[in-house]
């Protein structure tokens, strides 16, 4: 009996180790490949993290890199022309054209932006500096704004410059832009080199001018007229005789009533080149139609504003019932889009035409008027929705043989003075 208790306790021992050592081994096989999936786990972890940080490092360097640009971009969107301005300009552009496709996206400044290298206005190699030596004795210097949109440089500053030097093949024709900011863009961006009013004035000393007709293609006689004035009268005694003809529409007048014959053949070009491009045989057949032409000036806090509340007189005069004048800057008030909008809405017209009274077509024409954006024109008069249709024409005042004539008529009445 004693003999078979023992070997049934000692069958229950060895079946206990057994089931023991059994368990033992699959607890081990688990704890194994838990370690393993934790290992690889943490593994993934850290990549991942490392990759995110390698990541983050990256994005840091590119907006740095665009920074730097934007930086250099800021420092020739200036007004004034100095010393280091050259260098300037060819550091911004040697740098935008180290950046990547990504990093030039995230290009922004105080006034930078990808568009001010990236965007394509054109071949500037069609344009004309005009700012070579050996000028003679007499020359006829061009001053405009400016404009960095080499297309519409080329079809309105240069068009007005080829009509003089064709009208006066005895004068030596040269440019000036009184905007350093878009003489330094265009300097930067696509290496053309255009003096500004001291550097061409500096140049008809240094070529030993004596007659000295200035043409400013500027509208009217307002602040930047005045400027011009001023830096013209001192080099005065520079030249044995120094002359300044007329802006586009001529004397400014007392009062929005009064008109010129600058303002009439004005009125006539502008209204029948839009009419013409639209597609019309006539203002009256486009009114019948239902159609409205805006045309969008600049603007101006300068006495010289009322100049746009003539435009609008000489329309009426004319019995130009279905034109409307405004500014992008809103001076004077009743030329503000909104104002405009009114009037057009109110005179019962359900199609708008709008187009540029600016002798360039340039920013303010292709953003301000015509662009994406919520506060241009285009987007504004839609966004009323008080018309069918409102359609765009970007063209300059210089494009049109009319206006191109008047500059010219002007350029004699200074030379004949």
């Amino acid at each position: 009996m004693k003999k078979k208790v023992t070997v049934l306790l000692m069958a229950a021992l060895m079946g206990t180790f057994c089931l023991s050592g059994c368990g033992s081994s699959e607890d081990t096989n688990a704890t194994d490949s838990q370690t393993e999936d934790n290992e690889e786990s943490t593994s993934e972890e850290a990549s991942d993290t490392e990759e995110a940080a390698e990541t983050e490092e990256g994005e840091n360097d590119d907006k740095k890199a665009a920074d730097e640009v934007a930086a250099l971009i800021d420092a020739i969107y200036v007004q004034e022309r100095t010393d280091d301005t050259d260098k300037q300009c060819e550091d911004a552009k040697n740098a935008w054209d180290a950046l990547t496709d990504e990093q030039k996206e995230l290009v922004e400044g105080e006034e930078a932006d990808p568009d001010y290298f990236g965007r394509d206005t054109g071949d500037a190699s069609k344009d004309d500096a005009r700012n070579q030596d050996e000028i003679g004795e007499n020359e006829i210097l061009v001053v405009s704004f400016g404009t960095s949109f080499n297309d519409s440089r080329i079809a309105d500053i240069k068009g007005v410059e080829d009509a003089l030097q064709e009208a006066y093949p005895d004068w030596a024709v040269r440019r000036a832009f009184t905007a350093q900011i878009i003489i330094n863009h265009i300097q930067a961006r696509d290496d053309e080199k255009i003096d500004n009013v001291n550097q061409a004035l500096d140049r008809a000393v240094e070529n030993g001018v004596k007659n000295l007709v200035v043409q400013p293609t500027h509208l009217m006689h307002g602040a930047e007229y005045d400027e011009l004035i001023e830096a013209v009268e001192a080099y005065s005694d520079k030249f044995d005789s120094v002359k300044v003809a007329e802006p586009l529409l001529g004397e400014v007048g007392s009062d929005e009533d009064s008109i010129n014959d600058d303002k009439k053949a004005v009125a006539e070009a502008i209204t029948g080149e839009a009419v013409n491009v639209a597609g019309y045989d006539s203002l009256d057949a486009a009114k019948e139609d239902g159609v409205a032409f805006v045309f969008m000036g600049h603007g101006t806090s300068h006495a010289a504003k009322v100049s746009y509340s003539q435009m609008q007189s000489q329309m009426k005069d004319l019995g130009y019932e279905n034109v409307f004048i405004g500014t992008v800057e809103g001076e004077p008030e009743d030329t503000a889009c909104e104002a405009v909008i009114q009037k057009v809405t109110e005179a019962g017209y359900k199609k708008v035409i709008l187009r540029p009274l600016m002798v360039v077509a340039g920013d303010h024409a292709n953003n301000d008027m015509a662009g994406e954006d919520d506060d241009s024109w285009l987007s504004m008069f839609n966004a009323s929705g008080n018309f069918d249709s409102v359609d765009t024409q970007i063209a300059g005042l210089g494009e049109i043989e009319a206006i191109k004539k008047l500059y010219v008529d002007h350029t004699k009445a200074a030379i004949e003075q």
